[in-house]
């Protein structure tokens, strides 16, 4: 089972969060087009390797927090708050 370390209520099982989405996603512009802001909303990589996720608490302290996974070994190497910068995906490597 997956475990997430909750900056608030410290480390808990998946089932007290819901996944967000990917936290790496910038919304365009509003002046982008339709075009643009119809492939943010619908159009989805799925990567292989190292992945910035928001998760939510949903069953504590209901904070939203930003996760870097593996999405192969669903491997937590780092769990950040919301407003947090994330570190980047090649410093997060052994």
């Amino acid at each position: 089972m997956l475990r997430i370390d909750c900056p608030w209520c410290g480390t808990r099982d998946e089932s007290e969060f819901r996944y967000r989405g990917d936290a790496g996603r910038v919304r365009p512009a509003p002046d982008a087009g339709l075009a643009s802001f119809s492939a943010y909303l619908y159009e989805r990589a799925n990567p292989c390797g190292w992945h910035l996720e928001w998760w939510q608490h949903v069953a504590g302290c209901r904070q939203l927090l930003k996760v870097l996974r593996h999405t192969q070994s669903h491997e937590i190497r780092w769990v950040g708050r919301a407003e947090e910068p994330a570190p980047r995906r090649e410093e997060s490597a052994p």
